[in-house]
């Protein structure tokens, strides 16, 4: 990415600077107040509350199991008990721990195998999201005649910015928002568009 980033950056200084339009974008920004990110975001959570509603049930019937095992245990230590029902509590006793280390292996699996789909569920709403914003931003910067936009978001394997300066360049980044937001639902757009006390007070 910065050997791309610094071959654009030769390429546009060996060119009349006059020539070159640049712009810049903050992705970032652009993702976080695009309404479609707060809606899949508000879905995920549902289908995170919902995964883990299913474990809490798993959990609580592990939880159950153990009461009983504990009822047994209990059972078997009366001193009035024949040795034959004690017997019989023991093996109940051995049972039901088959049964609880069988459901405690079946929650662990559920468990990584379901982090995983949400992971991946997760990974694809981002990138979904991501292209429609990547559309946006090639139509604007082609309709406006930008022969380079960067997203000034974009950070370099140390987490400092790889674009961190830069001159004679319009950040597109609320515009590209506008166009995001243009078909927002009514309530969605009417946060997102300035208030009439607000424009009055401009005015």
């Amino acid at each position: 990415m910065i050997r791309t980033f610094l071959f654009l950056v030769l390429a546009a200084t060996s060119a009349q600077a006059a020539d070159i339009k640049f712009g810049v974008v903050d992705m970032s920004k652009a993702f976080s107040e695009f309404y479609k990110t707060k809606d899949a975001a508000d879905k995920f959570k549902g289908n995170v509350d919902k995964a883990q509603k299913e474990m809490n049930d798993r959990w609580s019937v592990y939880k159950n199991l153990m009461n009983d095992m504990q009822q047994i245990k209990k059972d078997a230590s009366d001193p009035i008990m024949t040795p034959d029902a004690r017997a019989k509590k023991a093996a109940e006793f051995e049972n039901k721990g088959k049964e609880l280390r069988a459901l405690e292996q079946e929650i662990g699996e559920a468990q990584n195998r379901r982090s995983g789909q949400l992971k991946q569920e997760d990974m694809q709403i981002r990138k979904g999201i991501y292209d429609e914003i990547l559309v946006v931003v090639r139509e604007k910067s082609k309709s406006e005649g930008y022969d380079f936009v960067f997203d000034k978001s974009g950070m370099s394997l140390s987490t400092v910015p790889i674009l961190i300066y830069y001159k004679d360049a319009v950040d597109i980044t609320d515009q590209i928002i506008v166009e995001l937001n243009k078909n927002a639902p009514a309530s969605g757009a009417a946060s997102a568009a300035p208030s009439t006390d607000a424009k009055a007070e401009k005015k």
